[in-house]
């Protein structure tokens, strides 16, 4: 027959009683100036040292040379009171669970108006104490409050609440507490070193992980683990079996999927984790405490293993790798959606089913459309375009920026697309997408990103999809892209503005922002292309009353002529086309027409006023485009019918788009 751990290791002074310096030096200090009261309560969770306190204290007051802090260990009373004693009969230990009556505490009553056998105190220890009725309680009152001289009360229990305020607040009030996991972990270390015992690596942090911070659950959980390994050695694989933890190979095997966003090897994992009987919610307590390992790792570095003690260095090592593969962000995410899936698996009639949607949700960091979502989503692009130190173990501050940095980069983003756009006054800018830190992306790597880009097309604008989708990235130097179309119809349609503030380029740079971090300018050529169309302006004529009809056809009185010498019109007040950000193609400028004394079909010229005319600085190709915005955006009309520049043989026909034809314009 073996004793068991816990009472051959009971402590038999208070300098054994390891965690609790919080009760043990003010006990001590009290004993050794002579100021000890005449009732205590101690309190605590299980098997913390409370009743071993409430003896230890008994052996002070009562040993020879005492009151003292050190008993002697050597005469009557401390050896009865020792661990292998049998009892002192000035001592009374009491069940207060099955003596919790009025009739009991009558008897206590009575018994501590006799004096002590042999010894200075008789001293009464009641032992879960808050089970004792309020009737024993308020019978107890009188006794407690003002005992004879050589009586001392001392109360354990693990719920002080439940002792009335009448009892308690005639006791000195001890509370104790659970001892940490790293003073718990050397204490098992030495015991298993006098034990004889060797524990092979990761068996006493599972031990101690067990133990829940009780000492009496800690040796009792060891015991039965030495007792049912054979030999002197206790194996890992026979810890985790008994204890019912998760293997860490099978850990290892999930976290490592979920940083490579193996999804058959996440479910597969999860499938072993169903098919050995394991339990799902102790499975998800595994994995959170692992994701928590991972964050120290990455937060500590080299330091990590002064914060994860007796984790072997191999160990540390292989979690230095896998927080590289998720990154300080995206790792803090995953250790929040894991913590929800365990508050939600409380009383769940199928784990399995949150288990799986839990890695789902781990799988998948694009579904959170939170700042930290965003930044899991940084992370990942950082890695993806090589940035240096991206997903390291412990971040930089250029490779994961703070939420203040996000800040000011999405705010320089609003900005940089409210200048370059222009929209219309009264129409409040779209905020774009929050940008990756910048990093060189090579023509390579856009091509690569080029089907997902278009799908992101597609997610905000399908007509704008239908016209990129014929595109193809040629070139890209300086943030500048080059795009092919297959004819001047496409690449109209991809600088045409669709409404107030939107464009199908600005769609592009949306999703080209959103997939690779990077804000472009455009410059759109078609394959091939024929020469570029005649330069117009719009002009408008009002009908005169008693002017001949104008033999050319026209339309409410608008009108487009082709511009002697590719002037510009000068307009003041027109917006810019939507793609007045991007810089002007390298094709070869047509070369300006020589000014003809007359264009034919062209009304007069008005007088000019006497303001000074404003000198136009454009290339041709930019004004011509800028002609044709001021027509669809500032004049709402849209081309009919386009000629060459070369016949100037008659006007170009627009249809005014505010309302019908005026009544005889022949349109």
């Amino acid at each position: 027959m073996v004793t068991a751990l816990y009472r051959r290791y009971r402590p038999e002074t208070f300098a054994e009683l390891i965690g609790q310096t919080q009760v043990t030096d003010p006990l001590r200090t009290a004993l050794r100036t002579d100021r000890v009261g005449h009732a205590y309560l101690f309190s605590g969770p299980r098997g913390c040292g409370k009743t071993t306190s409430a003896r230890i204290l008994a052996r002070c007051l009562n040993c020879a040379e005492g009151p003292t802090d050190t008993p002697c260990g050597t005469c009557a009373s401390c050896v009865e009171l020792s661990r292998d004693g049998g009892g002192s009969l000035d001592v009374i230990e009491i069940d207060a669970a099955s003596h919790n009556g009025v009739d009991d505490a009558r008897d206590l009553r009575d018994r501590a108006a006799f004096a002590p056998a042999r010894d200075r105190y008789k001293i009464f220890i009641l032992d879960e104490a808050h089970m004792v009725t309020p009737q024993g309680f308020n019978a107890l009152l009188k006794l407690v409050e003002e005992p004879p001289e050589h009586v001392k009360f001392i109360f354990a229990t693990t719920e002080p609440e439940k002792v009335i305020g009448t009892i308690r607040s005639r006791t000195h009030h001890y509370p104790f507490r659970l001892v940490p996991p790293a003073q718990m972990l050397d204490y098992v270390q030495q015991l298993s070193a006098s034990e004889g015992i060797e524990m092979e690596g990761g068996v006493l942090p599972l031990v101690v992980r067990a133990g829940g911070g009780s000492v009496r659950d800690t040796l009792s959980l060891l015991d039965q683990l030495i007792a049912g390994s054979e030999g002197t050695t206790v194996r890992y694989e026979r810890a985790v079996a008994l204890l019912g933890y998760t293997h860490g190979a099978l850990l290892d095997e999930i976290v490592d999927a979920l940083a490579a966003r193996d999804a058959p090897g996440v479910f597969g994992g999860i499938d072993r984790v169903i098919q050995t009987g394991q339990d799902p919610r102790r499975f998800v307590e595994d994995l959170l405490e692992r994701l928590r390992d991972l964050i120290v790792v990455a937060a500590t570095r080299e330091g990590a293993a002064a914060v994860l003690r007796g984790v072997p260095a191999d160990e540390l090592e292989r979690m230095q790798h896998q927080a590289a593969g998720f990154g300080a962000v995206e790792l803090s995410r995953a250790a929040d959606i894991v913590n929800a899936a365990l508050t939600e698996m409380t009383g769940a009639t199928s784990p399995r089913l949150h288990l799986e949607l839990m890695a789902a949700r781990l799988l998948v960091p694009s579904a959170d459309d939170t700042e930290r979502g965003a930044l899991a989503r940084v992370e990942r692009l950082e890695r993806r375009i090589g940035i240096e130190g991206a997903g390291a173990p412990a971040a930089a501050p250029e490779a994961v920026p703070p939420a203040q940095v996000v800040k000011e980069r999405r705010e320089a983003t609003r900005l940089e697309t409210t200048v370059t756009t222009s929209p219309p006054p009264a129409t409040p800018p779209a905020t774009p997408p929050a940008a990756a830190p910048a990093g060189e992306v090579t023509l390579a790597q856009l091509r690569d990103a080029w089907p997902e880009i278009l799908d992101g097309v597609q997610g905000i604008k399908r007509s704008s999809w239908m016209v990129v989708y014929t595109s193809t990235p040629r070139a890209y130097d300086n943030e500048v892209l080059t795009l092919t179309f297959p004819s001047d119809n496409d690449v109209q349609s991809f600088r045409q503005t669709q409404s107030a503030g939107e464009s199908v380029s600005e769609h592009l740079r949306q999703a080209i922002l959103k997939v690779l971090g990077v804000r472009v300018k455009f410059i759109a050529r078609a394959d091939g292309a024929a020469a570029q169309p005649a330069r117009q302006v719009a002009e408008y004529r009002p009908a005169k009353p008693d002017a001949a009809p104008d033999p050319a056809p026209a339309t409410t009185g608008w009108n487009v002529a082709p511009i002697p010498g590719g002037a510009s019109p000068a307009v003041d007040d027109a917006p810019p086309p939507d793609d007045a950000d991007a810089p002007p193609p390298d094709d070869e400028p047509e070369p300006e027409p020589e000014p003809e004394p007359e264009a034919r079909n062209a009304p007069a010229p008005a007088p000019e006023p006497a303001a000074p005319a404003k000198t136009p600085t454009a290339s041709a190709p930019q004004r011509a485009r800028y002609g044709e915005a001021v027509v669809r955006e500032v004049l709402k009309a849209s081309f009919i019918e386009e000629v060459p520049l070369a016949p100037r043989d008659r006007p170009l026909r627009l249809v005014e788009e505010s309302g019908p034809p005026a009544p005889g314009s022949g349109a």
